[in-house]
């Protein structure tokens, strides 16, 4: 094995201009209602739209979910993320780091997004880098996938 942090990537074709979906991403409503993976909720804490600032957001699982234990509190991962870069429809570039006790949950991971038209609309990519060891490739790239579908469902 070679040490080096994992990374996922994950992509989906939304029917909307590149600039309407980007929107999605800045907007603390609209971020709580699809990024959250099926299933679970959000909540916004605090949201501050430009580079340098960010937000805080907790995602709770359902509370019938045994599957998974959360990161922060048993049904609750909560996240601190600080936008490195803002493309006004093209590229949204965060460092995000999980709230937890759990050192193998420590660290930043970089999520790039990219909004790239298409005839069909806008494909939006999910480049996931410098996972923490704790969180599984598999599994962050299948909720990568599912709020990327939710992000699509919102434009149908």
């Amino acid at each position: 094995m070679s040490g080096k942090p994992a990374s996922t990537r994950a992509s989906v074709v939304v029917k909307a201009p590149p600039q309407a979906v980007y929107a999605a991403f800045l907007d603390p409503a609209a971020l709580a209602e699809w990024l959250p993976p099926a299933g679970m909720t959000g909540k916004i804490h605090a949201f501050d739209a430009h580079v340098g600032g960010g937000y805080r957001m907790s995602l709770f699982y359902p509370p019938d979910e045994r599957a998974f234990r959360g990161k922060t509190a048993d049904n609750e991962d909560r996240v601190n993320v600080r936008f490195l870069e803002l493309v006004s429809g093209r590229r949204i570039v965060e460092a995000v780091a999980f709230e937890s006790d759990d050192a193998a949950f420590a660290g930043e991971m970089t999520v790039t997004a990219t909004f790239a038209e298409t005839a069909a609309g806008t494909e939006v990519t999910f480049l996931c880098e410098n996972l923490p060891p704790g969180l599984r490739p598999e599994d962050n790239e299948a909720g990568s996938r599912l709020s990327l579908l939710q992000l699509a469902r919102r434009f149908e």
